[in-house]
């Protein structure tokens, strides 16, 4: 029973940690370009039923549920408003991420310490936001989306392909698994992802590239900073595990 509270005390510390460095860093990154895009999108006058990504709680690529505009959807106001919203979102994702990465971690061994925590958010970082993002990157208001279906089963698969090729590679010895694990990482982007009908947007290139850079930038941060403090906190908790258990064993021997 302690170890599985401490899991979840290390997720919830290294999530609410790193998901409030997220909320800052994109305060000052990707949301100022979210609500420039957003004044490109309006000025477009974009048709009814035309969607687009949302921004997912730690600014990863990945898709979510289309977002129709009208005149009476409801969105955050601008300023407190949409930072509690967004810092909700973030811590929310981040110790379900943590949480994720604490039990692959503890099936392989455990991290070892903060350097092998920060492998493994890098690694996360390669699976959840870099590998998706080259066939799905980060889109802003009033850019063009394939349907939402596709999308998903595309990303789910890459993500998953991305994990086993990493995992292989890191923790197998053989020639054979390795050339697997290199197919498991191609095969997502050679199939390829779904393509919108159009490319055409009102959004300027250099914005869109300027979001693209920060979103990549603050998730390795995220990432790093999750994996790091997780493997911290969960190497502290498990010397404790391990003098109780000596202690337990010592006292049943008498």
């Amino acid at each position: 029973m302690s170890l599985f509270r401490n899991i979840v005390f290390t997720a919830v510390v290294a999530g609410l940690l790193s998901g409030m460095l997220m909320t800052v860093m994109q305060s000052f990154s990707t949301v100022p370009l979210i609500l420039q895009a957003e004044t490109y999108e309006n000025a477009g006058g974009e048709e009814a039923g035309h969607s687009h990504d949302a921004v997912s709680a730690a600014g990863t690529a990945a898709p979510t549920a289309d977002h129709h505009h009208d005149e009476e959807a409801w969105a955050p106001a601008d300023g407190f408003e949409r930072f509690i919203y967004t810092a909700s979102a973030d811590v929310l994702a981040a110790i379900g991420f943590a949480l994720v990465a604490i039990a692959i971690a503890e099936a392989l061994g455990g991290f070892g310490g903060w350097r092998g925590g920060l492998l493994f958010g890098i690694a996360g970082f390669l699976t959840v936001s870099l590998a998706p993002g080259l066939g799905l990157p980060p889109e802003l208001p009033g850019m063009p989306a394939a349907d939402l279906g596709p999308r998903q089963v595309w990303w789910v698969s890459t993500a998953i392909c991305t994990a086993a090729g990493l995992g292989l590679l890191a923790y197998t010895r053989s020639a054979l698994l390795a050339a697997l694990a290199i197919v498991l990482l191609v095969a997502p982007h050679l199939v390829g992802a779904p393509l919108p009908p159009t490319h055409e947007t009102a959004v300027p290139i250099e914005l869109y590239a300027r979001f693209v850079n920060a979103v990549y930038a603050t998730n390795l941060i995220f990432w790093a900073v999750l994996g790091a403090i997780a493997g911290l906190l969960r190497e502290k908790f498990r010397s404790g595990e391990q003098v109780s258990l000596t202690a337990e064993r010592e006292l049943a021997a008498r």
